[in-house]
């Protein structure tokens, strides 16, 4: 059992050259190069470009490459997703997804283009019609490998503030949350947006895996150590780990279906819950940070 970490995820502007050298020494799980919303409508072919050259180039590491195209009702995406089709990018972001319709529109494009079956899909849920819709979404097509929550927008459409508990979210981020297992995916929490607030950054952090995310999505390197150290599971959580499996196992030597730990009942699902932990701690530790 092995599982890919994706504590954190960090936007990179596509349509800067030194920030997509920078990327490859920075202790990120994910790196998003972005076309999108952090590259001005007058420089999206020239980040294109970039973003290639930056791939072809190579230095990455064990990072998961990923690009964030345009959306589908601009007048790049087409381009974008031709472009990224079979460069060996590990997975495209599509923003903005409302429907399954959306997926299904890349998947056509990409196709055309030769796509290789390695090829992966992220889907932002950053609208309103898309967390309505995120179930069907999710299941639209095999290429898709998660959900990333886009949080920003997501607050614009449905009228609610950034606050600290994030109270206006938290019905969105279940229902996306859910979906994702359903269907086997992975999901990352979206962006903290205030820079010099780090306490408010860790409490984002440990309230999106108290949620039941994977990682978040980051906008700047400082805030890396906090996403990798609060999503990797903690000493104390794998110590349990290994003593619950320990238990089972013993317990099954002895020909007992019964497990005891420390005074609670321990069940094939809660061995399943530590084996699954382990590997993914292993994982972490492989990453090197």
């Amino acid at each position: 059992m092995s599982f890919r970490p994706r504590r954190s995820a960090l936007y990179m502007p596509g349509s800067n050259p030194r920030a997509l050298a920078k990327a490859r020494e920075l202790p990120a799980d994910v790196l998003i190069l972005d076309l999108e919303d952090a590259v001005a409508p007058t420089a999206k072919e020239a980040a294109r470009a970039q973003i290639a050259a930056a791939l072809a180039g190579g230095g990455y590491g064990a990072r998961e490459l990923l690009v964030r195209v345009n959306g589908l009702d601009t007048p790049w995406a087409a381009d974008d997703l031709r472009a990224f089709a079979n460069t060996g990018v590990d997975g495209i972001v599509l923003p903005k997804v409302s429907s399954p319709g959306d997926v299904l529109q890349a998947v056509r494009v990409l196709e055309g283009a030769g796509v290789g079956p390695g090829l992966r899909l992220w889907c932002m849920a950053e609208t309103a019609r898309g967390v309505l819709a995120i179930d069907a979404i999710a299941g639209a097509h095999p290429r898709i490998a998660g959900i990333l929550m886009g949080t920003s927008d997501l607050a614009r459409e449905l009228r609610v503030p950034h606050t600290p508990a994030r109270l206006g979210f938290l019905a969105s981020l279940s229902q996306c949350v859910l979906a994702a297992r359903a269907h086997g995916l992975d999901i990352l929490d979206g962006v903290h947006l205030d820079l010099h607030d780090d306490a408010g950054l860790q409490a984002a952090c440990a309230q999106g895996r108290e949620l039941g995310f994977d990682g978040k999505t980051l906008i700047h390197p400082a805030q890396l150590a906090a996403a990798n150290t609060v999503f990797a599971p903690a000493a104390d959580e794998i110590a349990r780990a290994h003593e619950i499996i320990a238990a089972w196992r013993e317990a099954q030597a002895r020909g007992s279906a019964l497990v005891v730990l420390n005074g609670r009942l321990v069940e094939n699902l809660h061995v399943a819950e530590a084996e699954r932990l382990l590997a993914l701690a292993g994982s972490v530790a492989r990453m090197g940070w």
